[in-house]
């Protein structure tokens, strides 16, 4: 087996086609074996967070149980976790210096926390599980075939893709994700094969071998291409990405206030757990817990008030900032898409054709992934808004400046040459700076 792989890597520099064979053949292997990973875990995932949420509908007392929860799965990522508490961005950060090991125990736990977060009725989203289980599971299965470094990065973006992927049923706008979301501004081709394997055969191990469904809206009528509607849809997009940065600043805020106040994790959690409880008893309604599909469901039917994605990015931030678990996306589409309907009045345009806009608008300027998420448009909504949603998702990453909820991404190329910013660094570096900043003046 030694002499036959040495021939070939000898065959390989002789013919670049051969090497090229080579390299699709394999990445084609361990892309597939991550697919069938993260669409497993995907798969169950899914299943369970129905079963929660269906409990939670079913027995509305099980939110006074929320602080409870919360302190549980505190406690299980003080004992237990490590630095598996770091969630995404421990994944960007092995991608990008790999100088630490992802744990397994990521995904159980990861898995487990979220779940308790739907169940009492915290506000959070389903992606960063995904991509924690995917980033965790990747791990594993590239120590257990003893791969090198490099191949390493390649197999924890496959594990993004994967993951992101099958969580949402986009296989496009999975594998773009995964190469996106590293770094602002750069793109990481060199992994474009694998991530693409892997969230493809990941969607169809979640939908066709598990038989788990997504959820599909329906946009309905699509303006006609004009100089004033392309106006409108600039202004709103501005306000979809000014709106991701209030979340993730003031989610990031809280996170680090919560710290200061409450030493203990177990104590932190709680404290969000009643105050998330009181916000619910203080607006009399509890529209605003969980995922939020019942809202996104809205905002392509009828008219939603008003304030509703104000108040949906104020429970996401709460309960995500006082450490409970479950990602960001799904209520990033809620707050878009409730917003984008509360635009169509101001506007004179179809709410359900803003919700689009607004859905992947505000998920955009907070992940920094233009070009993924206008993947995400034209898979969840069709290809005939195409040019709006381009429009919508460069707009939006353009205003949402250096900013997002990843700390950990890097910025590879500045958003505007009238900013400079040193290549490498990361969203957390630049609010420090930001910071620092401040206090001289």
């Amino acid at each position: 087996m030694k002499k036959l792989r040495l021939r070939w890597a000898s065959y390989s520099e002789k013919f670049v086609h051969l090497a090229l064979l080579r390299g699709f053949i394999k990445w084609i292997i361990l892309g597939s074996g991550v697919g069938v990973l993260t669409g497993t875990a995907s798969a169950v995932f899914l299943i369970s967070l129905d079963h929660v949420t269906n409990l939670r509908m079913q027995y509305p007392w099980l939110l006074y149980l929320l602080p409870l929860g919360g302190a549980l799965v505190s406690y299980l990522y003080l004992k237990f976790g490590k630095n598996s508490a770091k969630g995404n961005n421990l994944i960007l950060e092995q991608i990008n210096e790999g100088n630490e090991t992802i744990p397994l125990r990521m995904a159980p736990l990861v898995l487990f926390g979220t779940l308790i977060t739907h169940l009492f009725g915290g506000s959070a989203g389903r992606e960063g599980t995904a991509v924690q289980m995917g980033g965790s599971l990747s791990e594993w299965f590239g120590r257990l075939l003893r791969i090198n470094a490099v191949d390493r990065k390649i197999l924890l973006i496959c594990g993004i893709s994967g993951g992101f992927g099958s969580i949402f049923g986009t296989p496009l706008a999975g594998t773009v994700f995964g190469l996106e979301v590293l770094a602002i501004g750069i793109i990481r081709y060199e992994a474009l094969i694998p991530a693409f394997v892997a969230s493809f055969v990941g969607n169809l191990i979640t939908t066709s071998f598990w038989g788990v469904s997504h959820i599909h809206y329906q946009v309905g009528e699509i303006p006609a291409l004009s100089f004033i509607v392309i106006i409108k849809v600039v202004f709103a997009s501005i306000l979809f990405g000014l709106t991701s940065i209030f979340f993730s600043e003031l989610t990031h805020f809280l996170k680090k206030w919560y710290s200061q106040i409450f030493k203990n994790p177990m104590i932190k959690s709680a404290v969000g757990g009643f105050i998330v409880i009181g916000l619910v008893y203080l607006l009399g309604t509890r529209d605003y817990l969980g995922l939020g599909i019942p809202l996104i469901q809205d905002s392509f039917e009828e008219d939603v008030s008003p304030f509703a994605f104000l108040w949906k990015l104020v429970f996401t931030s709460l309960t995500l900032g006082s450490g409970f678990q479950g990602g960001e996306v799904t209520p990033l589409f809620a707050i878009g898409a409730t917003l984008g309907n509360a635009l169509a009045d101001i506007s004179h345009l179809y709410g359900p054709f803003l919700a689009a806009l607004g859905f992947i608008a505000v998920f955009c300027g907070a992940t920094n992934t233009p070009i993924a998420c206008f993947f995400m448009g034209i898979e969840l909504f069709g290809a005939n808004g195409g040019v709006y949603m381009f429009i919508a998702c460069i707009v939006s990453y353009l205003f949402a400046g250096h900013t997002g909820i990843y700390t950990s991404q890097r910025i590879g190329i500045s958003k505007s040459h009238f900013i400079t910013v040193r290549e490498g660094t990361t969203l957390a570096s630049i609010r420090a700076q930001e910071k620092k900043n401040l206090q001289k003046l």
